[in-house]
């Protein structure tokens, strides 16, 4: 097995009020969404949740074959549930992802998958610097290991396990701009405004 896709959905979602994996988008839940995105351009998928009664939700919208793991250090952030996501993957590499970015671009996905040999990771970079980790492909043995390096230092933020990486290879967005014109890849429903938004670019898309 090469390749897995880690699907991280232990977030508060504090905006909401409840799971925003579990938010309805055009007749089915967010997370089915980014599943479907991926594909099969993966070996297999895993999604980390923060709880066990969030597993018994998840399990009841999604495939079964799908693992939904919990997040093994609860309340340290998205580095926790990569780390959880890391202990458990088969696949030699790992594509890291938000549950909730319904536009996920498979050709992007592809093409850092594309890029990844001889890579730790490879991390899409904006013009001013600013990194997408949270949409990236990670080998994942190096980092499991830079990602508990980071814990137990304090650290839990992803540019923790970033910055403890060797061999990154950093994308443009300029270049995936190519594949994605308008970069809705990395859109995240974050807010009910969010939500409606992305309503509306489905119809859009749909009626183009």
């Amino acid at each position: 097995m090469s390749k897995s896709a880690i699907i991280l959905a232990g977030g508060s979602s504090s905006r909401f009020g409840q799971d925003k994996g579990l938010l309805q988008l055009t007749n089915k839940p967010l997370i089915r969404h980014v599943l479907d995105r991926v594909g099969d351009i993966v070996d297999e998928k895993l999604i980390v949740v923060s709880s066990k009664s969030q597993v018994e939700q998840y399990l009841k919208v999604i495939d079964p074959s799908i693992d939904v793991l919990v997040d093994t250090a609860n309340g340290c952030g998205p580095l926790a549930g990569a780390l959880t996501g890391f202990e458990k993957a088969c696949g030699e590499y790992s594509l890291v992802l938000p549950c909730d970015t319904p536009f996920v671009s498979k050709d992007v996905l592809l093409l850092l998958l594309e890029l990844r040999m001889n890579k730790n990771a490879v991390i899409p970079r904006w013009p001013n610097g600013y990194i997408e980790p949270l949409q990236a492909v990670y080998r994942t043995k190096p980092a499991l290991e830079a990602a508990r390096n980071a814990l137990c230092a304090g650290k839990s933020n992803v540019q923790a396990m970033v910055d403890r990486l060797r061999s990154v290879r950093y994308v443009s967005t300029l270049v995936l701009e190519q594949l994605d014109p308008e970069l809705r890849t990395f859109f995240n429903v974050n807010t009910p405004l969010d939500l409606k938004k992305t309503e509306l670019m489905f119809k859009r898309l749909n009626a183009s």
